[in-house]
C-alpha cells in the first residue's frame, strides 16, 4: 500500500490547483514544497488572466487576494533618451472571464494552498524533493529530506529548473537560448498615488506595462510593470544566452537603469523597495516541452515549460492553473480506474490538447525563434520611432518639410527590406 494516492511536488499555481482537484475527488494528497511556505520562491511579475481560475473557483473574485483589475495595457519602445508608449483600454477587458488581475504571488499562492488544504490535501513546506523513488522506469514516490514517501501517482509542478523531470521522463536540460532570467522589485507606494500616476479610475484598477529596447540595453528581453494595491512590481526578463554573449550590462544593472529612465522614474518616485527576487523563465514553449506523462507521473506548469512571451503579452499562470486542474482531475480518474501507468494517464495529455493550453502553445511555437532573432526590436526600432516622433513634435522655428520628406530618410536608414522582413516574420510567427 502506498502512503498516499498522490504526491504533488511544488505548491505554485499548478501544484496547489492539482492538489485541490485530487482532494475534492476524495483522494489522499500530499504536497511537498521546498519554500518555507507556498509562494515563498515565486516572483512572477504578478498577473493572472481570470478565465482559467474561474473554471476552478467560480467566485474567486470574492475570495482570492487580488491586487488590482488591469484596465490599462501599455507597451513601450524605449530608447536611452526617449520612450514611445501605446496605452490601450477597453470595456472588453472588464468582462468576467476576459479580465485579468495583478497579484502578489506570496499571498496568492498561500490562498491557493489554503483551498487545497480545506479540500483535504496535506502540505509539507521547507523540504526540497531532490530524488524520486523509482521501480524500474516507474515513479513510486519521492525522497523528501530523510523520508521516503510513496504514492500511486506523482505530479511534478516544481518549476522551470526542475530537479526531477529528467529522472521522471528523461527530460533534457533546456538550452540557454530558450531560458531567460527575471528579476523583480516590489516598490511600496500609497494606493492613491499609484492610481493617480497610472491614470486608473480607482484604487481597484491598475495597469500592465511592458518595455522593449533600452530596458535590456538592446539585448533580447524586456521590462515589465504591474500595479498592486499599494505597491508596484517592476522587473526585467532577459535571455540568458543573449545577456552572456553580447549583453551590455548585467541584469541587475538593467533593472537599476530602468528605474532611473525618465519614463519610469516619476512612476516610482518616493517608493520604498520591500522585495527583491529572481527567477528563471522558460521561453521556448512547446519546443522545449518534455514528455508530460510517464509511468506513475505527470508534469504541469513551468516544469513542463508552459509559458509564452509574445512581446506584447506574457502568459504562464493561466496555463499553470489549467494544467493543474486537468492534472488533478485526470490523475483522480486514473486512480479510480486503478491504472496510473503512462497509458492510464493519457487522458491528461488529451485534455490539454483539447484545451487552450496546448492549442495556444502550438499556435505560438514559432515565436521564440523569431523573437530571438528580432534584434531590431530591441536595438533599432526604438531609436527609429524616437527620430520619427522628434520630427513630428519638436518645433525649433526651422521651416517644416512635408511629412514624407521628414520620415522617409529615417525609414530608409533602417532599411525597407529589413522592415518588410520583420513584418513578414512576425505575421508568420503569430
Amino acid at each position: 500500500m502506498a502512503d498516499f494516492d498522490a504526491i504533488v511536488v511544488g505548491a505554485g499555481c499548478a501544484g496547489s490547483v492539482a492538489a485541490y482537484e485530487l482532494a475534492k475527488a476524495g483522494k489522499s494528497v500530499l504536497v511537498v514544497e521546498r519554500g518555507n511556505y507556498a509562494g515563498a520562491k515565486n516572483m512572477t511579475g504578478g498577473r493572472i488572466y481570470s478565465h482559467a481560475l474561474k473554471e476552478v473557483f467560480p467566485d474567486f473574485e470574492q475570495q482570492a487576494p487580488l491586487e488590482r483589475r488591469i484596465t490599462h495595457e501599455r507597451i513601450s519602445l524605449m530608447a536611452p533618451d526617449a520612450n514611445f508608449t501605446v496605452d490601450f483600454m477597453s470595456d472588453a477587458m472588464n468582462v468576467p472571464g476576459q479580465d485579468s488581475y495583478s497579484v502578489l504571488r506570496g499571498p496568492f499562492d498561500q490562498w491557493l494552498a489554503e483551498q487545497a488544504e480545506d479540500a483535504g490535501a496535506e502540505f509539507i513546506c521547507g523540504i526540497p524533493v531532490e530524488e524520486l523513488v523509482m521501480e524500474g522506469s516507474r515513479v513510486r514516490g519521492v525522497r523528501a529530506g530523510e523520508d521516503e514517501i510513496t504514492a500511486d501517482v506523482v505530479l511534478l509542478c516544481d518549476g522551470v529548473n526542475s530537479l526531477l523531470a529528467e529522472q521522471a521522463v528523461g527530460a533534457a536540460r533546456p538550452p540557454a537560448s530558450q531560458i531567460a532570467v527575471g528579476i523583480k522589485q516590489t516598490i511600496e507606494l500609497p494606493a492613491s498615488v499609484i492610481t493617480d500616476r497610472v491614470l486608473a479610475g480607482s484604487d481597484d484598477e491598475g495597469a500592465a506595462w511592458l518595455f522593449a529596447g533600452d530596458a535590456t540595453k538592446g539585448s533580447f528581453g524586456g521590462g515589465f510593470m504591474y500595479t498592486n494595491r499599494d505597491s508596484i512590481s517592476l522587473g526585467i526578463v532577459a535571455g540568458i544566452e543573449a545577456t552572456m554573449t553580447h549583453g551590455k550590462a548585467p541584469v541587475y544593472q538593467m533593472l537599476e537603469d530602468l528605474k532611473h529612465h525618465p519614463a519610469v522614474a516619476p512612476l516610482i518616485r518616493g517608493g520604498k523597495v520591500v522585495e527583491h527576487s529572481g527567477h528563471m523563465v522558460p521561453e521556448g514553449g512547446v519546443n522545449i516541452m518534455p514528455a508530460l506523462t510517464g509511468d506513475g507521473v505527470l508534469l504541469a506548469g513551468e516544469s513542463a515549460m508552459m509559458c509564452v512571451n509574445l512581446g506584447y503579452q506574457v502568459r504562464g499562470m493561466d496555463f499553470a492553473v489549467a494544467a493543474g486542474m486537468h492534472a488533478g482531475r485526470e490523475a483522480a480518474r486514473a486512480l479510480d480506474a486503478g491504472d496510473t501507468s503512462k497509458a492510464g494517464l493519457a487522458g491528461y495529455v488529451a485534455a490539454l490538447e483539447d484545451s487552450f493550453v496546448m492549442k495556444d502553445l502550438r499556435q505560438f511555437q514559432k515565436v521564440p525563434a523569431f523573437m530571438e532573432g528580432f534584434d531590431r526590436m530591441f536595438c533599432g526600432y526604438p531609436e527609429m520611432i524616437r527620430d520619427m516622433m522628434n520630427k513630428m513634435f519638436v518645433v525649433d522655428g526651422s521651416p517644416v518639410e512635408p511629412m514624407r520628406k521628414q520620415m522617409m530618410p529615417i525609414v530608409k536608414g533602417m532599411g525597407m527590406m529589413n522592415l518588410f522582413k520583420d513584418v513578414r516574420g512576425a505575421m508568420k510567427a503569430l
